[in-house]
């Protein structure tokens, strides 16, 4: 889920840094511009690991700001493809269910992915996976709000950032999300925590107390 990228830059530290050691500029301006970040193909960035490489400084005419080019290594949040993990669900939608890490929230199980046969209740906002049962009837499971899920991720998908809209532009464009993934629970053992937990035997404890009493 979490993987180690190897990266460079060149970090501008202004003036008012200078009185820090070059090492603590250079750690804070970079989390300050990539922690939280996504980078394009490279995944969403969560803290600094460590640097590796620190060059030379410069200061260019009329900037009075130093230019110090770093190498350095980054965790990085990106799961491969078909590695599992479990979060919540945060909503569903007539598109999908869409899910949450707690940190990330742009992953989505299409409909084609969730267990089939399932609905999609339109007073609960929920999916429903219609579970069939040995008599032939169907037992309705809800994907609630607020559940534990479990899921494959099966791909995912860059955009690159459009620029700002121009100061008092009215017109409201959608950005679309800059990294998501898409899941999959349509296999067993997938999806709802619950669905899978094993309950306990009630009648196996009345039993052993039994016998214990004899």
């Amino acid at each position: 889920m979490f993987v180690l990228t190897e990266m460079k830059d060149v970090i501008r530290v202004n003036p008012a840094h200078f009185h820090l050691s070059l090492l603590e500029s250079i750690t804070s301006l970079l989390n300050r511009k990539l922690a939280n970040k996504v980078v394009l193909n490279i995944g969403l960035c969560i803290a600094l690991f460590d640097i590796t490489h620190i060059g030379h400084s410069y200061i260019f005419p009329g900037d009075g700001s130093s230019h110090t080019e770093v190498k350095f290594r980054y965790i990085v949040f990106r799961p491969i493809v078909e590695e599992i993990l479990i979060g919540k669900i945060r909503s569903c939608s007539r598109e999908g269910v869409h899910v949450t890490l707690g940190f990330f929230d742009d992953i989505l199980i299409p409909v084609n992915a969730l267990q089939h046969p399932s609905r999609f209740d339109d007073t609960d906002q929920a999916w429903v996976w219609e579970y069939p049962k040995e008599d032939g009837e169907k037992h309705d499971l809800f994907m609630d709000s607020g559940e534990s899920i479990r899921f494959r991720v099966t791909s995912e998908a860059f955009e690159e950032s459009l620029p700002n809209k121009p100061p008092g532009s009215e017109r409201t464009v959608q950005v679309p999300a800059p990294y998501k993934l898409i899941g999959g629970i349509n296999e067993p053992g997938l999806g709802l925590l619950s669905w899978w937990e094993t309950p306990e035997n009630d009648d196996a404890d009345g039993s052993e107390e039994q016998e214990n009493d004899e």
